[in-house]
């Protein structure tokens, strides 16, 4: 497919000054997740305040508890970066076309989640350069596990205080359907385009089975092998993917949208993203499912 070969030719090569900076930065990042992780935990056990955004979604005390500490931490750690935050104050486009490297912040992904007490949520971190996520950490609090990559290194998962260990995607579904095709899907998401797409993913493949799970823990588990397609055909923010997208591509997956072509960020005044399609076989052409 030339799209997915335009895709994985997209990921530039780093400055040497880069490449040792992710070195640097990453066992930083992973104590702050945690860190912002043990701030979330001592809310979620309280009876805490729930506001609405001007766009009508929820915001919790620890959504601004966790951003206040990470936007701390991120300006000492690194002064001259600077940060994007779904909870801080609006940037205006014209100020963020500037910036050839950021930080890109979702101190609590899966805030819907996170009020219905379900404990799927994540604090999710990526480092952006010229458009494209080049290193990212989730941390979910309740599983107490990590999941993390920057561009080169490949993709580990650390669950407690066990050694982290390399994960890979499912990168080719079996050809005699041995196996039904594992979907991640959220439990709120359903919509006439994605029963389309389940319609058609049986007459494909014959079986699939729905694995549901909350915020971008959905991505990692397509990183981790344990589902083969999380197609998102509804509203989300850059925010929501910028992390999980260079854990799936470190671990040979891609995160595109449904048109086959690689997610980027910053490119324009709205900060929402297009439908999109997290997945481990690339020689699938997934838009096909769309067609009615």
């Amino acid at each position: 497919m030339d799209s997915i070969e335009n895709i994985l030719a997209e990921q530039q090569e780093l400055p040497d000054f880069l490449k040792e900076k992710l070195e640097l930065f990453l066992p930083d990042i992973l104590d702050l997740v945690k860190e912002a992780g043990k701030i979330i935990l001592a809310v979620y056990k309280t009876d805490f305040t729930i506001e609405n955004k001007k766009d009508n979604t929820p915001v919790t005390t620890a959504d601004f508890a966790a951003n206040a500490l990470i936007v701390k931490k991120l300006t000492e750690l690194t002064p001259d970066i600077p940060i994007l935050s779904e909870e801080s104050d609006e940037i205006p486009f014209e100020k963020r076309a500037t910036w050839t490297l950021y930080w890109l912040v979702d101190p609590l992904d899966g805030t819907r989640t996170f009020i219905e007490k379900t404990g799927e949520f994540s604090v999710n971190i990526a480092l952006i350069y010229k458009h494209r996520p080049i290193l990212g950490v989730i941390y979910s609090p309740i599983k107490e596990c990590t999941f993390y990559a920057y561009q080169g290194l490949g993709t580990f998962y650390q669950s407690n205080q066990e050694p982290a260990r390399p994960i890979h995607v499912c990168s080719e579904l079996p050809q005699d359907h041995s196996r039904k095709v594992v979907v991640a899907c959220t439990q709120s998401s359903h919509c006439q385009a994605l029963s389309i797409f389940l319609d058609n993913l049986k007459k494909e493949f014959h079986e699939y089975e729905l694995k549901y799970m909350g915020s971008s823990l959905k991505s990692c588990m397509v990183a981790r092998g344990e589902a083969d397609i999380y197609a998102r055909l509804g509203p989300t923010s850059e925010w929501d993917t910028a992390a999980a997208q260079c854990i799936v591509e470190e671990a040979g997956g891609l995160i595109t949208d449904t048109n086959m072509k690689v997610l980027r960020y910053n490119t324009k005044d709205s900060l929402l993203n297009p439908n999109f399609f997290v997945f481990g076989d690339r020689s699938i052409a997934w838009q096909r499912l769309l067609l009615k």
